[in-house]
C-alpha cells in the first residue's frame, strides 16, 4: 500500500491510500485533486473514509460518488452527505485487503473518528488517520467538545506504537512549533523538528506524516502531564496546576496566540 498526500484548498491534505490499482481516500473536501490523482495513477477509488462532517472535508464527495460508485463510510450520528455507512468506536472497516480499526475521538467534533490500519504502508509502519484531532505540534480546536474529551482521545493516540505514521488533515505545522516553541523553548527535538518542517516548507513539501514517537517528544498537547510545560501554561492560566488544567489552559491560549 502506497500513501499519496493531495494538497486542497490553502491547507488541507486528503489522503489517498493505494495499491497500485484500487485507493481510498480520507476526507475529501473537494472532488478535483482526487479525480486528477486517480487519472494520473490510473486508479480506480473503492471507498472514501470520513473522519467529522466539516465542510472541508466532506464537500468533494458527491460528485465523487457520482463518478466512482466509491463506497463512503463516516461518524454516526452527524451530517453526512447520503448514503453512507455509520461508523462508531471500535467498529472495524475492511477495505483493500486491509482492516482499519476505528477510534471515537470527541473534541474537535461531537463524533469525530479516527482510523488505524492494521498493516504498515510501503513508506513504513501502521498509519493513523486522525483528521483535525491530532496535527502536528497541535491539536484540533474545540467546536463541539471539552478539554476533558480531546484530552482523552489523544491519549488513545499516545498509547499507540511510537512509528505509527500521523496522518493529519492540514498543513498546520509551523504555526503550532510557534507555540510550541513559546511553550517548551529549550526543548531540543523540538528546535530541531522546527528547523526540519521550514526547509520542507522552503521546497513546498509537506511536513507529513508525522509520527506518534515524535509527537511525543515535541507537541505540547500531548505533554500536559509535565511539569515544565504547565509551568508554562500557567503564565496564561495560573490554574494550569495538573494535566487537566494545563490542557485546557494550552488549547484556550492557542486559539489566541
Amino acid at each position: 500500500m502506497k500513501l499519496v498526500a493531495l494538497p486542497a484548498f490553502t491547507d488541507n491534505y486528503l489522503w489517498l491510500w493505494h495499491n497500485d490499482q484500487k485507493a481510498i481516500v480520507v476526507d475529501p473536501g473537494q472532488a478535483g485533486p482526487v479525480l486528477e490523482a486517480l487519472t494520473r495513477l490510473n486508479l480506480s477509488l473503492e471507498a472514501i473514509l470520513v473522519t467529522h462532517h466539516h465542510k472541508d472535508h466532506i464537500g468533494g464527495i458527491p460528485e465523487l460518488q457520482q463518478k466512482t460508485n466509491a463506497l463512503v463510510f463516516g461518524p454516526e450520528h452527524s451530517a453526512m452527505p447520503q448514503p453512507f455507512q455509520a461508523l462508531n468506536d471500535k467498529d472495524h472497516v475492511q477495505l483493500l485487503d486491509q482492516t482499519l480499526e476505528v477510534l471515537h475521538v470527541p473534541g474537535h467534533t461531537a463524533s469525530h473518528l479516527a482510523y488505524l490500519t492494521s498493516k504498515p504502508s510501503s513508506q513504513g509502519d501502521q498509519i493513523l488517520f486522525c483528521g483535525d484531532t491530532l496535527f502536528s505540534g497541535g491539536c484540533g480546536r474545540l467546536f463541539e467538545g471539552t478539554p476533558e474529551q480531546m484530552l482523552n482521545s489523544l491519549a488513545k493516540f499516545k498509547s499507540l506504537r511510537d512509528e505509527t505514521q500521523v496522518c493529519c488533515a492540514h498543513e498546520y505545522t509551523l504555526s503550532n512549533l510557534k507555540f510550541a516553541l513559546h511553550i517548551e523553548p529549550q526543548n531540543t527535538r523540538l528546535l530541531s523538528y522546527n528547523s526540519h518542517c521550514h526547509k520542507l516548507r522552503q521546497q513546498h513539501l509537506p511536513t507529513l506524516p508525522s509520527n506518534i514517537g515524535l509527537e511525543k517528544e515535541i507537541n505540547p498537547f500531548l505533554r500536559a502531564h509535565l511539569p515544565s510545560v504547565q509551568q508554562s501554561a500557567q503564565l496564561f492560566d495560573p490554574k494550569a496546576v495538573d494535566e487537566l488544567g494545563c490542557f485546557a489552559a494550552l488549547r484556550e491560549w492557542k486559539n489566541t496566540f
